[in-house]
């Protein structure tokens, strides 16, 4: 893989971590933030394009997390939730920026929740973005929704058309495109906004690793209010129930802020806003 080409900005290489090999990513300049993508299994440039614009104040340290994106492993490697826990934890090590300022998005709150209550002084601060279901009941009402979405006779319609349409032999990267498009649009408020959504790719293998590693899952028994300042965002109208959120928040004791015209990314749907909220709450260089 070329490096350069995973960005138009910053610098990435790969290093050892626990006997892998992890892609990581950094940008700008200041107090340093660490950016946790979503899937579980997506990778750290589904969120760099919408979240960069932070780095103007402040540093940005995003990274693939194993055997996502560029930090592929051995068939054997150990993918449940633990293991992502331990990694963030020796990347904070190399880093050594003290404790850090985590920014989750989906699946990366759950880690990031799971991360501070294993190393609660080693968190300065969370922003959780459109956090994944908070438990195992939560969830299954997530599950139940997208399926209802995803039939919607627009997408159903798109996804016949799209087969249809041959693109997938003549125009490989447009199909592509338009695959990931409509894959989007159950998570989006307004379905046009999807052509704004950077195409990702997620591995199943580590997606359900990591569902399967927390089971009945409740959050509730790893996360209490640690008085670490915390912001939680969740768009109107994501998949995930709101109710989710706010249990997250009420656990935190933070605020709780809803983006009313935003689906499970803000960032796209409500860009210039979520940028001013987060630049607000996150630490900058002060000039």
């Amino acid at each position: 893989m070329n490096l350069r080409g995973l960005s138009q900005s910053g610098s990435a290489e790969r290093v050892a971590l626990n006997g892998n090999q992890i892609l990581v990513r950094s940008v700008g300049d200041g107090p340093e933030v660490v950016v946790l993508h979503g899937g579980p299994g997506a990778d750290h440039a589904s969120l760099a394009p919408y979240l960069d614009p932070l780095a103007r104040s402040r540093k940005l340290r995003y990274y693939d997390q194993r055997g996502s994106g560029g930090s592929r492993v051995a068939a054997r490697v150990d993918l449940g939730w633990q293991s992502h826990v331990e990694d963030l934890a020796a990347l904070t090590r190399r880093w050594r920026s003290g404790p850090s300022t985590l920014v989750g998005h989906s699946w990366g709150c759950l880690l990031a929740l799971l991360y501070t209550a294993a190393h609660p002084a080693s968190v300065a601060r969370l922003a959780l973005i459109a956090p994944a279901p908070v438990t195992a009941r939560h969830r299954i009402g997530y599950l139940r929704r997208l399926t209802e979405r995803l039939a919607d006779p627009k997408i159903a319609a798109g996804r016949w058309s799209l087969e249809q349409s041959g693109l997938r032999k003549a125009d490989p990267l447009a199909y592509r495109q338009r695959a990931s498009e409509l894959s989007i649009m159950p998570y989006l408020r307004d379905h046009s906004k999807a052509v704004n959504v950077k195409p990702f790719v997620v591995s199943t293998r580590v997606r359900d690793a990591v569902w399967r590693s927390l089971e009945s899952y409740d959050m509730a028994n790893h996360v209490t209010d640690s008085h670490i300042p915390a912001i939680v965002i969740h768009g109107r109208h994501d998949p995930i129930p709101l109710d989710s959120s706010r249990q997250i928040a009420s656990m935190l004791g933070c605020a709780l802020e809803i983006f009313e015209n935003s689906g499970h990314l803000p960032f796209v749907e409500e860009a210039e806003h979520f940028i001013e909220v987060l630049d607000e709450f996150l630490p900058k260089e002060r000039r």
